[in-house]
């Protein structure tokens, strides 16, 4: 029993001895990690929009299908504003939690598969002045690439997504659901 006890204590002892970061080796990670901040924004905005955007999406279904004409901008104009204003409220919420929870998680990480002289390396890379301005671009790179495929298949789209909508609003009638929304608003 005492072997038992002697053994579990001395793998114990190993495991923290690895689990332990060179001081030297926490600064790289720690660079690393506030190199990487910019991500962490682009995630608490992404975070904080998607949800957000596919209940807005889903409203303006409705409001699509469901309101008279003459009120759906009005509708769709206050359904926008609440959207925005979630977002604006969440995302430092988010931000600052991806920002504290991020060493936790990120660093046993970089600690385990990356060696003191390739932290050194990513650290280059990622403060290299022309990743920081190609990264930069990224918002302006997927608004054209969402603006092209956009105006390239949004009546195709619109086409199939109305009938969809009409395939599921009819099966729902079928089930005795009336006046039911569409769909993609549930």
């Amino acid at each position: 029993m005492k072997k038992t006890i002697l053994a579990v204590t001395l793998l114990a002892a190993a495991a923290l001895a690895q689990a332990e970061i060179s001081p030297a080796k926490q600064e790289l990670i720690n660079k690393v990690l506030q190199l990487q901040q910019p991500t962490l924004d682009q995630m608490s905005r992404q975070l904080a929009e998607g949800d957000a955007l596919r209940l807005m999406q889903n409203a303006m279904s409705v409001i699509q299908f469901k309101v008279p004409p003459e009120k759906r901008e009005a509708l769709a104009k206050d359904v926008q504003g609440d959207v925005k204003k979630y977002v604006d409220d969440v995302r430092p919420m988010l931000r600052d939690r991806l920002t504290k929870l991020a060493p936790g998680a990120v660093g046993p990480l970089l600690d385990g598969r990356f060696s003191e002289d390739e932290l050194r390396q990513l650290i280059a890379v990622l403060d290299s002045p022309v990743l920081r301005k190609y990264s930069q671009m990224a918002p302006d790179l997927n608004k054209a690439i969402f603006e092209k495929i956009s105006a390239d298949s949004k009546s195709q789209i619109e086409t199939k997504l109305r009938a969809l909508d009409a395939a599921i609003v009819k099966r729902l009638s079928a089930v005795g659901v009336m006046g039911a929304a569409p769909a993609a608003s549930k």
